[in-house]
């Protein structure tokens, strides 16, 4: 590894902790501006302004925000993102409770998102024209254009209101059999995997056509190598960077999504928590699930870009 790629990696990983920290700055500023009151939640509309300035000083609340934020990000850089102000609970106890749920949702959305996805972007590349690339394209884009909430909602109207196959909530502690577990997470995964798929497979395709166009690619063909070997020794090697930042993309994109997934389904992860904060106006909760979901959108496009750098044959000859 030469030192124009290490350079390179330098840089996007400086960018990201730079983003990262813009980002944090904008979270603060959001919570921070909501409205309502963390203490007038608690002791209710009719709590005296008395009571309410005591809990807010007792949270902390009074106290200016630079001071405010300044505390927040060094707790959250110790790992120790303060208590709930709503059940007095350590933030980093509660996000610990549910993060493995929305890990485990994630990866098995993943693991049958991606293959999916690229086999058909491939495939539709390769045969491009034909009717299994239309009846893709078309599919794709009548996917990407319903949102995740009617989706969903349709999900449970058919496969649990109408033909009553699978729960209409996903009880993840109640898991004893690999029969319970494919019920838990069936309608989840399958939303989840409608749109990422969709998209997916359109940057998928997109990609590989872009290399299948090149002009080396003609040199390749007019040198009599077969259709199989000149997609898979020739075109996929040079677009793995481009496949790479489209799966990155769509697993992002797999972070908005579900938190309107967990909350139809009431799936107990980190987005049903972040919700619920919101809902009752728990700030410290609130900007640690926010961060988080930032910290994985940029690690996967950190990720995205990694593979482009290293897999450019042009750098690594610098």
């Amino acid at each position: 590894m030469n030192r124009v790629i290490l350079k390179l990696l330098g840089q996007r990983i400086a960018l990201a902790l730079l983003s990262l920290l813009a980002v944090s700055v904008v979270v603060f500023s959001i919570t921070a501006v909501l409205p309502g009151d963390a203490a007038q939640e608690q002791l209710g509309q009719d709590a005296t302004p008395e009571a309410v300035a005591a809990l807010r000083a007792q949270m902390g609340l009074d106290v200016p925000a630079p001071e405010r934020y300044a505390k927040w990000l060094l707790g959250m850089l110790k790992g120790d993102p303060g208590l709930s102000s709503s059940t007095q609970t350590p933030v980093a106890e509660l996000v610990a409770s549910r993060l493995p749920n929305s890990l485990l949702l994630a990866a098995v959305t993943a693991l049958f998102s991606v293959p999916i996805a690229l086999t058909i972007g491939i495939a539709s590349a390769v045969w491009r024209g034909s009717w299994l690339d239309r009846a893709a394209s078309t599919g794709a884009v009548a996917v990407v254009s319903v949102p995740e909430f009617l989706v969903a909602t349709l999900a449970v109207l058919v496969f649990a209101v109408k033909l009553r196959w699978l729960p209409a909530l996903s009880f993840v502690s109640d898991i004893d059999s690999l029969g319970q577990m494919l019920q838990a997470f069936a309608m989840p995964v399958l939303v989840l995997c409608c749109v990422i798929v969709a998209q997916m497979m359109r940057m998928t395709r997109a990609a590989v056509i872009d290399q299948l166009e090149a002009p080396y690619i003609e040199m390749v063909r007019l040198k009599g190598a077969s259709p199989m070997r000149t997609v898979l020794a020739h075109a996929l090697p040079n677009a793995v960077g481009p496949i790479a930042n489209a799966v990155a993309l769509s697993l992002s994109y797999l972070l908005g999504g579900v938190i309107i997934v967990e909350t139809i389904f009431n799936y107990p992860g980190i987005a049903k928590l972040m919700v619920d904060g919101v809902s009752q106006r728990d700030m410290p909760l609130v900007q640690t699930c926010a961060m988080i979901f930032c910290g994985a959108y940029l690690i996967l496009v950190t990720a995205a870009d990694v593979c482009g750098i290293v897999a450019n044959p042009r750098l690594r000859h610098r």
